[in-house]
């Protein structure tokens, strides 16, 4: 990748989390939760070292565009490709499916078989 080009990504961060963790894409997002409250950009640092970790880059590559205070955010990560990124971060982190009450989605292993619906 040329030298000042960067991959942006799409976020949905849980601040607040008993654990920092990758959780996985939902359609073109990635969800991921941080132990970090939201406060006084405590959360946006946390996620941003959380992606450097699991994309084997520097922290001061990662940096929040767009969202700052917000749940979903605009990041870019300089010097990798979009398509870098997802082989980094991989595919066979948990998928997110519709369907949970509440348009929650709910999480399972690709190839698994999906959750039955109760009788009415």
């Amino acid at each position: 990748m040329a030298s000042g080009e960067a991959a942006r990504l799409r976020v949905r961060v849980q601040p607040g989390a008993a654990a920092d963790a990758v959780v996985g894409w939902r359609q073109d997002v990635l969800a991921v939760r941080v132990t970090a409250p939201p406060v006084d950009g405590a959360a946006n640092r946390a996620v941003q070292a959380l992606l450097a970790r699991a994309l084997g880059v520097r922290p001061s590559a990662v940096t929040v565009l767009r969202g700052a205070a917000s749940r979903d955010k605009w990041l870019a990560v300089e010097g990798l490709s979009g398509a870098e990124v997802r082989r980094r971060l991989g595919r066979e982190t948990p998928t997110w499916t519709s369907g949970c009450p509440g348009g929650r989605g709910v999480r399972r292993r690709p190839g698994s078989p999906k959750p039955s619906s109760p009788a009415p």
